[in-house]
């Protein structure tokens, strides 16, 4: 999706990109979302204001001083879909997803990662959300979120305007 937005004309110097969630790994690390983030946006982003989320110290800490970072609604949030209906970092099972008092808060361990998410109030407070679904095996996740299925994470996502984008694979029709 960002380097769909480098042929765009995007005002950067007006653009904050706050990231959803992330991976406690080493800056730098392939595995990070900003690492990805930032390999992918365009040269013009230079100017848009980039803020990370702060992984050192006490991560129950760092949780909150992120939260503090974060404007009262977010305009546009962009999510994923994993074949397991998990979205952001908010996974099956994790105790993260009732959490309803923190706009940020970390999880427990996930793919041998604990991360740092944003949580349902955050999600369900923007303006929009931009789901990006691709691949086969999203098939059945796709379906469930579609029909409102809450027994998955991504299904329990309340915000008013979302719009779902996917490709054919993920769609069925490939």
């Amino acid at each position: 999706m960002v380097a769909a937005l480098a042929g765009e004309d995007v005002p950067w110097e007006h653009v904050s990109v706050f990231q959803v969630d992330e991976r406690v790994a080493p800056d730098g690390d392939p595995g990070r979302n900003l690492t990805q983030l930032l390999a992918a946006l365009p040269p013009a982003a230079a100017s848009a204001r980039i803020v990370p989320m702060g992984l050192t110290g006490d991560l129950t800490e760092a949780a909150a001083a992120y939260a503090a970072l974060l404007p009262a609604r977010l305009d546009l949030v962009h999510l994923g879909l994993g074949a397991d209906g998990h979205t952001a970092s908010l996974v099956r099972g994790d105790p993260v997803l009732e959490v309803t008092d923190q706009d940020v808060a970390v999880t427990g361990l996930y793919q041998g990662h604990r991360r740092l998410t944003l949580t349902y109030p955050a999600l369900d407070r923007a303006r929009e959300l931009l789901w990006l679904v691709t691949g086969a095996d999203k098939r059945d996740a796709l379906r469930r979120l579609r029909a409102g299925d809450t027994t998955i994470p991504a299904g329990r996502i309340q915000a008013t305007a979302q719009l779902l984008v996917a490709d054919a694979a993920a769609a069925g029709g490939a």
